[in-house]
């Protein structure tokens, strides 16, 4: 079977490539891939090359697939795992394997599975680790954002709330309790304000900060103060940018007594601490940002830490288990990760992507394997579509969903674009 693909030779040294795909051993799994979602995961893969940790040091000789946020159909299954998976069935994989504690991963460290190709090799260590996970939704891309969704419903898992007068921790956010998410309006921001709002366990009062007012305005139309009212939550947004004392205006929502569970989106010093700052009694601060400076630090009220039992928890991703909710709320229609997604384009464009995120503004990029077709943000579709029938029809179906990306137009390009 051939195949075009994304590898990786060194720093920097991303090339797509057609080749042909081994023979399919009886513990392995032929699959089509149709979607990958391009991460900042990959940009510091290829940035670092074979010093990366789960980068091989051989990839000059033997260069490994790119994308780990991916998502399409299984072809044909080998005889050890024909009793589990069928042919023609969706897929989504947890790319942590954590195989015999080994940091191999898929889009890192595999030479036929990777998100960014058209035709992969599911290695056996992937279904022995039950992460090849079945997904019915009707939308590739769903699956492609299972993976980032499940960094989300890991970070409030591992939130944390202390019985006072034992040693016992309660895990989870507080039922009903007062949560905050600082910088919160980002890609991965929203997707916590999706899952806040429409997960099993809410808070009842959850308030969102940014200082930039039009992305305030595009987030509160996505998950509006009504839908948040229709499902138990006071939801509000805060501008915090030019308030003269934005601690104590946050506090005044919760009455002075501090927020339970802070999320905090941004490797920012000043939202740190801020963070810390409005903690109440027993209230977690997650640090959900992953600062690329291994100096990064902040201060930390630590009076607050002895009496009044403030701590601090942070992840780095999502478990198998934390997959599997992610896809089961989007096949159930409870969440919608599409809010993530600003940019569309085809496995052409993935190696410049990749190498270029940080630079290029928006949420998540979007990549479709079997299509040719440069990055182009979701927001540029009305203007492309004055020349072009197949951008102007794109702009008409994400505009009647409010200006997401959604399997309409997931079919449509699929179909035209092919």
């Amino acid at each position: 079977m051939q195949t075009k693909a994304l590898r990786i030779y060194g720093k920097n040294d991303l090339r797509l490539e057609t080749f042909e795909l081994p023979e399919m051993k009886e513990d392995e799994i032929l699959a089509r891939i149709v979607s990958d979602s391009l991460c900042m995961s990959s940009y510091k893969a290829a940035g670092q090359g074979a010093d990366h940790k789960r980068v091989p040091n051989d990839i000059a000789e033997n260069p490994t697939i790119l994308g780990h946020e991916f998502c399409g159909e299984l072809v044909s299954v080998g005889s050890k795992w024909q009793d589990k998976y069928k042919p023609g069935q969706r897929f989504a994989i947890q790319p942590a394997l954590n195989y015999k504690g080994s940091l191999d991963a898929p889009g890192y460290s595999f030479r036929y599975i990777g998100g960014d190709a058209t035709y992969v090799i599911i290695p056996n260590e992937v279904m022995e680790m039950d992460c090849l996970l079945p997904y019915s939704g009707d939308a590739f891309f769903c699956g492609s954002l299972a993976e980032p969704v499940s960094c989300v419903v890991g970070a409030f898992h591992a939130n944390y709330h202390t019985v006072q007068g034992s040693y016992e921790h309660k895990m989870g956010i507080v039922e009903g309790g007062k949560a905050a998410i600082l910088a919160g309006c980002g890609p991965m921001g929203m997707g916590a304000i999706d899952y806040a709002l429409h997960c099993d366990r809410k808070p009842g009062l959850l308030i969102v900060t940014d200082i930039d007012d039009a992305r305030l305005a595009r987030v509160a139309s996505i998950f509006t103060v009504e839908d948040a009212a229709a499902n138990g939550v006071e939801l509000h947004y805060v501008n915090t940018k030019n308030i003269e004392d934005p601690v104590a205006h946050l506090l005044a929502f919760t009455g002075g007594e501090g927020y339970d569970d802070v999320f905090c989106f941004a490797p920012v010093r000043a939202v740190v601490e801020m963070s810390d700052a409005i903690l109440g009694k027993d209230g977690c601060l997650n640090f959900f940002a992953g600062p690329t400076d291994k100096s990064f630090s902040a201060m930390f009220n630590f009076y607050n830490v002895h009496y009044g039992s403030t701590h601090i928890v942070g992840t780095s991703g999502g478990n198998t288990d934390d997959m599997k909710e992610s896809l089961a709320l989007m096949e159930q229609g409870r969440i919608n990760p599409a809010t993530m997604i600003t940019h569309i384009g085809g496995l052409d464009c993935a190696a410049e992507t990749t190498l270029n995120l940080p630079k290029i503004p928006g949420g998540k990029k979007l990549v479709y394997t079997h299509i040719s077709m440069p990055l182009t943000a979701i927001a540029d579709f009305e203007e492309l579509g004055k020349t072009d029938e197949k951008f102007a029809r794109l702009d008409e179906i994400c505009k009647a969903h409010n200006g997401l990306w959604n399997a309409e137009a997931e079919k449509y390009l699929l179909e035209v674009m092919a």
